[in-house]
């Protein structure tokens, strides 16, 4: 299918303006056909090289809640993870506004107050149950190709996110799971070596969720962008 250039601008704005990271699922799954369909596109993910950094590997039925279970008893009983590739040292400046208006929004929306800390710890929690989502695909890099093998990754994210939401796929992708990268790998049979970059829970959202009702803001252009001419 060929389309216009104006159409095809308001196709991927559209894509980008009804996405947003789904923090509630209906129990239903995506059939394995939707799915093909799904990373045949996200197949055409440009990257360094042409070396498609990524493997994924993606989960339903028992595999989903056998993960979701050791995931979960993993994050509350203090078990040591570890992820492979360093967090942010710090958040400062807009950055952390930015952090803090998306936490505080969240909670918001899921009616826990402020300085809640048994509220906060409750919801992060959610993350390691896939906020109930039927399945999590988890991405991961050769480690020979570095940071440059993340970054691809990363391009691949956002092409498998949009590709979900045209195919009326909801999603969220998750740096919370890699804390405990290494369980994942051994649970998934990943090779150990391999370098998690994030997991990506998905399936049909729950609409009536309050959760679902929040949303990200984004800085203007004028922000981020600086015009350079002559």
């Amino acid at each position: 299918m060929h389309l216009t250039v104006d159409l095809a601008a308001a196709v991927l704005d559209g894509l980008l303006a009804a996405r947003h990271s789904c923090r509630a699922y209906l129990p239903e799954a995506v059939s394995r056909e939707k799915l093909t369909s799904i990373l045949e596109t996200a197949q055409r993910t440009s990257s360094w090289c042409n070396s498609q950094a990524w493997q994924v590997s993606v989960t339903s039925g028992n595999a989903t809640e056998r993960l979701r279970a050791a995931l979960v008893e993993a994050a509350t009983s203090g078990a040591p993870g570890g992820s492979d590739f360093p967090f942010p040292h710090e958040y400062t400046g807009v950055y952390l506004e930015r952090r803090r208006d998306c936490g505080f929004g969240l909670y918001n929306a899921v009616g826990v107050a402020r300085g809640d800390k048994e509220g906060y710890a409750r919801q992060t929690l959610e993350n390691f149950r896939f906020f109930g989502a039927p399945h999590v695909a988890i991405l991961t890099s050769a480690p020979g190709l570095g940071i440059y093998g993340a970054v691809d990754v990363g391009g691949y994210v956002q092409v498998l996110l949009l590709a979900m939401q045209a195919h009326g796929v909801a999603a969220i992708p998750q740096a919370a799971l890699t804390h405990h990268s290494a369980l994942i790998k051994a649970q998934l049979g990943i090779a150990p070596e391999r370098r998690m970059v994030c997991g990506i829970s998905f399936g049909y959202e729950d609409p009536g969720h309050p959760a679902n009702n929040f949303r990200t803001t984004r800085a203007p252009v004028s922000d981020v962008v600086s015009w350079v001419d002559g």
